[in-house]
């Protein structure tokens, strides 16, 4: 087995990440990053701060040895052909002549919905399928300016890649809008949480939470559980309460009190007793590396999400 500290060295020494992923094949090809019972995953958003491209994302996730993945709507659209929509860079200040690109290929991009078929959305589920990755979320985010006929899309997509859950940071009052048409297609929609407590039409507080599961059946919580900890709540209770309603955890390490994103073993979230819990309990939902610390300088997301991978595997190893 691979250490925390050996795993360090050969990242620093530039050593290529795939000598030491930490995942493994079954018989069938699969790749196997379920270490004794829970499900370790990423969602593609933590490859969001170095800028890569989609089609890096399959080659990046056989490199890690992650065999589940949170696809991001926009990566899961790039992969079936849509136009992009210009990124300029993670976190970056946007110039008007920047604004306006992007919002024309929001335009383009949603002629591009309008003929989109299941088809061609299958063919993205198959090439994660054909690399041994488990494709079991989709991640699309719903803002409150989201028309009816995106919703509908959202849900067409989540058919035709075959996904047990949508994931979306979105507010109370479109979960109100969402919850017919997670009815009407009986497929389970997540909301996921910031650490904005204070404000009732975030997905924050527990009470919040708790509203949105009430609005239909097919709701469900995609925890994060790095936010959760900054609003000063207890992850730990909510899973062992809801563990029912929780279609997939998103892990990162903050501090308390709304405090910065940190690398982990250095914030307040109990990452360690969460995958603890969920390996004495047995809870099948994934836990999804969310990179959102600060990339070091020298490094990168490959890399950064590598050593978080590594602490998961200690934790549910040890």
């Amino acid at each position: 087995m691979i250490t925390r500290r050996t795993f360090n060295n050969l990242v620093s020494a530039g050593v290529p990440a795939a000598w030491a992923a930490l995942g493994s094949r079954n018989a069938r090809g699969a790749i196997n990053s379920n270490f004794n019972g829970v499900q370790i995953g990423t969602i593609t958003y933590s490859f969001k701060q170095d800028v890569r491209k989609p089609e890096e994302i399959i080659p990046d996730l056989v490199t890690l040895g992650i065999g589940s993945v949170e696809l991001m709507s926009d990566d899961a659209e790039r992969m079936a052909g849509a136009p992009p929509i210009p990124n300029f860079g993670f976190g970056a200040k946007l110039t008007p002549e920047q604004q306006a690109a992007i919002d024309e290929g929001k335009r383009q991009r949603k002629e591009w919905r309008a003929k989109a078929t299941s088809a061609s959305l299958q063919k993205v589920r198959q090439r994660f399928d054909d690399s041994g990755i488990r494709l079991q979320i989709l991640c699309y985010n719903m803002a409150a300016d989201i028309e009816d006929d995106e919703i509908e899309h959202a849900f067409r997509m989540a058919r035709a890649f075959g996904v047990a859950a949508i994931s979306s940071t979105s507010t109370v009052k479109v979960a109100r809008r969402v919850a017919p048409f997670a009815d009407k297609h009986q497929i389970i929609w997540g909301g996921h949480n910031h650490a904005e407590v204070d404000n009732p039409n975030e997905f924050a507080s527990v009470q919040s939470l708790e509203l949105v599961l009430s609005l239909s059946k097919f709701f469900g919580v995609n925890l994060d559980i790095g936010h959760f900890t900054a609003g000063n709540q207890d992850a730990v209770a909510f899973i062992q309460k809801h563990h029912d309603r929780i279609t997939n955890l998103h892990l990162k390490d903050r501090k308390r009190n709304k405090g910065p994103n940190v690398p982990w073993g250095q914030g307040d979230t109990p990452i360690r007793e969460v995958l603890l819990m969920m390996r004495s309990n047995k809870y099948k939902f994934p836990a999804n590396i969310e990179l959102e610390y600060p990339i070091p300088e020298g490094s990168n997301s490959v890399k950064e999400i590598a050593k978080c991978l590594q602490y998961a595997k200690n934790c549910l190893e040890t």
